[in-house]
């Protein structure tokens, strides 16, 4: 199972989350803000496929799953549940043949292969709306593998446009009242303040895996407290891995601890979502040898970057 997460950057809602029914073995995204997307109303009708332009951040992303003789309903069922748990109204929900076949394919909007791959005798499409919110949902699949792309648009706030800068500002963290319950972790805050970096090392995650452990974090508490000490200053949380596997499937991998370590800020500590982005690299950024598995867990980990200021 895998979990992704969006909107942490571009909207002051707390994110859409959705686990994904198989191992995510490569990813591929597309953003702009602010962007646009012809959102799928209804099959294709003999002419065109009905659809309706939708405006913000918009959010693609293609994954190809390690799902050998999953159907693309076993794929489909379950991101379908969850998007009308999330409260979504469901706008359009068919299959090849009901959407249109290669008509409807071709008149929708997908990212191109091999990051997306569409059977055009087999595929399955999703489009929901909850508000001002859209999201589309397409799946098929190769022999071996699943392919799931999705997309959302969300309104794109002008304060999620953030416009880099040189200057940081330094807070004396000894004149701010932290709120009580939290503690500063040690070494973060100075780390921010001095650096503009700092690596949370308490954090840990399942084997392979994009979820959280449950647990204290004071390193996440550390980063709330200089989130409000600092309030015009905006981060991004940078996922890293070791070198076993592919670059995609790591890139994949660290991309989504990011966000589940930004989810967990905005959840516990009530920071504000705005001002923290999520991105990942992979083994591309090692700050250890990955020939030993002590220079290997070394390089699995999350660091926090002071991104600007507003």
């Amino acid at each position: 199972m895998a979990v992704v997460c969006w909107g942490l950057a571009a909207s002051p809602a707390l994110a859409l989350t959705l686990d994904l029914p198989a191992n995510v073995i490569g990813e591929e995204r597309r953003s702009e803000v602010p962007g646009s997307y012809a959102l799928p109303l209804g099959p294709f009708d003999g002419s065109t496929v009905p659809a309706r332009s939708v405006e913000g951040a918009l959010d693609q992303r293609a994954f190809q799953l390690d799902a050998p003789g999953q159907t693309t309903l076993a794929v489909m069922a379950p991101l379908r549940d969850q998007v009308l748990a999330d409260g979504y109204t469901i706008l359009l929900d068919c299959d090849a043949r009901a959407c249109g076949g290669f008509d409807f394919r071709f008149g929708t909007e997908v990212m191109p292969e091999p990051d997306m791959h569409v059977d055009m005798g087999d595929y399955r499409f999703l489009s929901a709306e909850r508000g001002e919110e859209a999201l589309s949902i397409l799946v098929s699949r190769s022999a071996s593998s699943a392919f799931v792309q999705i997309t959302r648009v969300t309104a794109a706030p002008e304060a999620a446009v953030i416009a880099p800068s040189e200057d940081l500002a330094v807070v004396d963290l000894d004149e701010v009242e932290i709120p009580r319950g939290i503690e500063m972790g040690p070494g973060v805050a100075t780390d921010l303040d001095a650096r503009g970096s700092a690596v949370l090392d308490d954090l840990v995650f399942a084997s392979g895996a994009a979820t959280l452990t449950k647990g204290d974090y004071p390193s996440l508490a550390a980063v709330a407290a200089w989130l409000q000490a600092n309030p015009d200053a905006t981060i991004a949380l940078v996922g890293h891995t070791d070198a076993s596997g592919s670059l995609a499937a790591n890139i994949a991998l660290s991309e989504r601890r990011a966000e589940a370590v930004a989810q967990a800020l905005v959840d516990l500590h009530g920071a504000d979502p705005v001002r923290i982005a999520a991105e990942g690299v992979g083994f591309l950024a090692p700050r250890d040898t990955n020939q030993t598995e002590e220079g290997r867990q070394k390089n699995r980990r999350v660091e926090v970057i002071v991104t600007s200021t507003r």
